[in-house]
């Protein structure tokens, strides 16, 4: 039988970010300069096919420092980890690596500075997240407070609304983020923001290319992982910018085809920390149910790198 047509439309830029690759090249490094083991505190990145790829070389993952043998190296995720994380490991005479993106680590160094300066932290963003806990571990309780949407924003109360900042984690939805930094605004005319916004430029960046193709497709999958807040937020971008149905995919085999019979043009783009290979997967299983033909639409290029630890220096110069 012929197979049907289908036009995919790929989303660029789309998968790894700077900060991504960083945190995985971290551990990579680690693995040549100082052999297997080595632990990694929490999920080094939230996608399985990139952690089980490095458990397959020599690395352990781990929720607690606490199940850290002591003597052999660990490294921090890319989230970032509360301050007394490091304090621990030092405390234990651990060799510890951080891998916290720089640019959670500059809405780190935010949150210090509003609080030296004696303003009240307001942190947007989603509780329970990684980066949310390393975020407002930073500072002594009760230094930040979270919301996560604008009627959180419209029923904050504070005792000093002429001393407030706002923080945001860095992946969160564009948009939504801009209603709620609106409303905070409007209630608290004094509130001090990021010089930079703190939405990270690979979130903006992609969420931006999923809205340049999500209306003229009928469909659009996001490789990604389910607890990838990147991810997550580019289904919703897509439906906000009127794609009729979109959904999260972890691999290729994971597509519910059933959902895609009469469609002709599918979306396809990747969270920040889903490697290409894995959309390439997702290509090769729709060859196998269509003829298919692939238009890219790129809306900016992506050139941003950032160094490694001076303790694995040597180790890339070799690798």
């Amino acid at each position: 039988m012929q197979k049907p047509p289908l036009i995919l439309v790929l989303a660029s830029p789309r998968g790894f970010c700077a900060g991504v690759v960083r945190a995985i090249e971290i551990v990579e490094k680690a693995l040549q300069k100082y052999g297997p083991p080595v632990y990694v505190r929490h999920e080094i990145v939230h996608n399985r096919f990139v952690v089980a790829s490095l458990e397959a070389k020599g690395a352990i993952f781990v929720e607690q420092l606490a199940d850290v043998p002591n003597g052999v190296p660990t490294i921090f995720s890319a989230h970032g980890v509360p301050k007394w994380v490091p304090a621990e490991a030092r405390e234990r005479e651990l060799l510890y690596l951080d891998a916290t993106c720089p640019l959670v680590s500059k809405v780190h160094r935010e949150a210090e500075r509003h609080f030296r300066e004696g303003r009240k932290i307001i942190l947007i963003g989603h509780a329970g997240h990684p980066e949310v806990e390393g975020t407002m571990g930073q500072l002594p309780d009760g230094a930040i407070v979270l919301i996560q949407s604008t009627e959180d924003a419209e029923s904050l109360a504070v005792d000093t609304p002429d001393r407030l900042a706002y923080i945001t984690q860095t992946t969160l939805s564009v948009d939504d983020t801009a209603d709620i930094v609106a409303t905070l605004r409007r209630r608290f005319p004094a509130i001090r923001g990021p010089k930079q916004e703190d939405i990270c430029y690979a979130t903006t960046n992609r969420q931006q290319a999923v809205k340049a193709i999500a209306a003229n497709c009928d469909a659009l999958l996001v490789v990604g992982a389910p607890n990838s807040s990147n991810s997550a937020r580019l289904v919703e971008v897509a439906i906000k910018a009127g794609c009729r149905q979109a959904m999260l995919v972890q691999r290729g085999f994971d597509v519910d085809w059933q959902t895609l019979q009469d469609v002709s043009r599918l979306g396809v783009t990747a969270g920040a920390s889903a490697p290409e290979i894995l959309v390439e997967e997702v290509i090769e299983a729709c060859r196998e149910r269509f003829e298919v033909t692939i238009k890219e639409v790129r809306v900016t290029s992506e050139d941003v790198q950032f160094k490694l630890p001076r303790e694995l220096a040597h180790a890339a110069t070799r690798a």
